[in-house]
């Protein structure tokens, strides 16, 4: 599916969108940028992108507002945050309200946008994969259970 990797990016600055968009297309991510978050709901929809890198403060409409509206259109879109904003209140809200991460402005280390997105990526993958082992259950069929990861394993009270 072509829209796995497509990234909806949302900031109202022409420079961090360009900035994102480079990094973020050298990685092999399909990115889409917007710089009107009114049309975020329009924009992800053509898309199809699943995942959305959101800005927090923007004159049209806070980045907490676009967050609680994908939210409520889709909880299983992922939003990234990306804010200037350093601030613990900033951060917890964004969580409470469904962000998968945060991840703070000026980008000078890629890594922490990159985990950001890997994760967002796999708890995506991982929802899938689920939704098809119900759906073959639901025809009497059964799918290969993926193998569990080290923390399942322990969990599950495996050693090896």
């Amino acid at each position: 599916m072509a829209q796995e990797r497509t990234i909806l990016h949302v900031d109202d600055d022409p420079s961090i969108l360009r900035i994102v968009h480079k990094i973020l297309t050298a990685e092999g991510y399909d990115v889409v940028s917007l710089d009107d978050p009114t049309l975020v709901t329009k924009r992800r929809l053509e898309s199809g992108a699943r995942v959305v890198l959101l800005d927090l403060e923007m004159p049209q409409i806070d980045g907490l507002s676009v967050l609680q509206d994908i939210k409520t259109q889709d909880g299983g879109v992922e939003v990234i945050m990306l804010t200037g904003i350093v601030s613990m209140s900033t951060v917890l809200q964004s969580m409470r309200w469904g962000a998968e991460a945060c991840v703070f402005k000026p980008i000078t280390d890629r890594e922490p946008l990159l985990s950001a997105l890997e994760a967002a990526f796999d708890k995506i993958s991982r929802w899938w994969s689920t939704l098809d082992e119900l759906n073959a259950r639901r025809r009497g069929r059964s799918l290969p259970r993926r193998p569990a990861l080290p923390e399942e394993a322990l969990a599950a009270g495996c050693t090896e």
